[in-house]
């Protein structure tokens, strides 16, 4: 297909059917285009083996479709990843959902050190979401993947939605489609509802899963943030950045110009400051090498791509040219140096310190308060 408008549409969930991109609304195989009635790969997955499947939209469709949430009345499920909170996290919510309430689930919980204290972390979860403008009815930690947390999750999604619609909104990569896929199983009577009915939806591949009291499971395509190193890098070393066991934290002790290059991907540099330690949470695929600023540059030139890896050289021509970020600590404050869809790095120290962050041009870096 196209892309045009004669293409012809998803009966389950009014998506344009399409060809060319399994990760877009409308995905069919080529080979399933003759079917009578034509059904996208998501709602044949979803109807024939209760499982969803994730696609992405551009943050402008997106955002034309949660303006339209607001105009409902439902209970609004965000799913964030807290291995990259910031990236997942979609600024300025309230503004589109209107007055239904939201449930903050933070996934990926199992990826975090095991010693953690998560009270503390939904302590932090709740502070930040208060910055970003967002009003939580409750905050559940949960991984989607492990199973873990997963029945206060539908505890928490069943106490506040008194009768009314779910929908579950979330960028791409923070396990939105796991998620469903567990609601499905557990808490959705497909045998009796979806074989027998079409999921009604909108062209942006929305799909409503019913329950058993006549409201839906509403799916909402997962948006893409290119402020995420994940959105940008070939998708072979998805899995060097993306943990898929509890990180462990790697901890240096640096003295002002010094420099930790993380792959090729990123650098830090320690431009002023007292002797002190950083610690690195980022997944395990992911090399790190310190060197002296003075040599930084040309450490770069030349192995870029080999003894800094991933990505190899050959890939790197795909990224954006790095640009710096320069970030002020200030003495006494715990504070986390995060770089989107790669991790973050705790700066232990009470003197504080001034840092220069070079990432790709677009991806999101800033100072935060300390997450561990």
């Amino acid at each position: 297909m196209n892309g045009t408008d004669t293409a012809p549409v998803c009966s389950g969930c009014g998506a344009e059917l399409q060809t060319l991109d399994a990760a877009r609304p409308g995905y069919v195989p080529a080979s399933a285009l003759t079917r009578s009635p034509a059904v996208c790969q998501r709602c044949f997955r979803i109807k024939n083996y209760n499982e969803a499947a994730t696609v992405a939209v551009d943050q402008d469709d997106y955002l034309r479709l949660l303006g339209g949430i607001a105009a409902t009345r439902s209970l609004v499920v965000h799913i964030v990843d807290v291995f990259d909170f910031e990236g997942s996290l979609i600024g300025g919510l309230g503004r589109f959902v209107g007055n239904n309430p939201v449930l903050l689930a933070v996934n990926k919980v199992d990826l975090l050190p095991k010693a953690v204290n998560l009270n503390r972390i939904r302590n932090w979860v709740q502070q930040q979401a208060k910055l970003a403008g967002i009003r939580t009815v409750d905050v559940i930690l949960f991984s989607a993947k492990r199973g873990l947390g997963m029945d206060k999750l539908i505890d928490a999604i069943e106490r506040q939605r008194s009768g009314r619609d779910v929908y579950v909104v979330g960028a791409t990569n923070a396990g939105k489609s796991t998620m469903i896929n567990r609601l499905i199983r557990d808490y959705s009577d497909l045998d009796n509802e979806v074989t027998v009915s079409r999921y009604p939806g909108t062209t942006l591949g929305e799909i409503r899963i019913p329950l058993e009291d006549g409201a839906s499971i509403v799916d909402t395509p997962g948006i893409v943030y290119p402020s995420r190193l994940t959105e940008l890098v070939p998708r072979r070393i998805l899995g060097a950045l993306m943990p898929e066991k509890p990180i462990k934290p790697l901890v240096y002790q640096l003295n002002s110009g010094q420099t930790l290059f993380f792959g090729a991907l990123a650098r830090l540099d320690f431009a002023e400051g007292e002797r002190q330690s950083f610690t690195v949470y980022a997944g395990a695929g992911v090399k790190v090498h310190r060197t002296k600023l003075e040599r930084a540059d040309a450490l770069y030139e030349e192995h870029r791509g080999e003894l800094l890896t991933p990505p190899t050289r050959d890939e790197l021509a795909d990224l954006p040219a790095w640009t710096r970020h320069s970030l002020r600590v200030p003495a006494g404050a715990a504070k986390d140096v995060y770089i989107s869809g790669l991790g973050w790095i705790a700066v232990n120290g009470s003197g504080g310190a001034l840092l220069d962050v070079h990432a790709p041009k677009g991806v999101k870096v800033l100072l935060r308060d300390a997450l561990i």
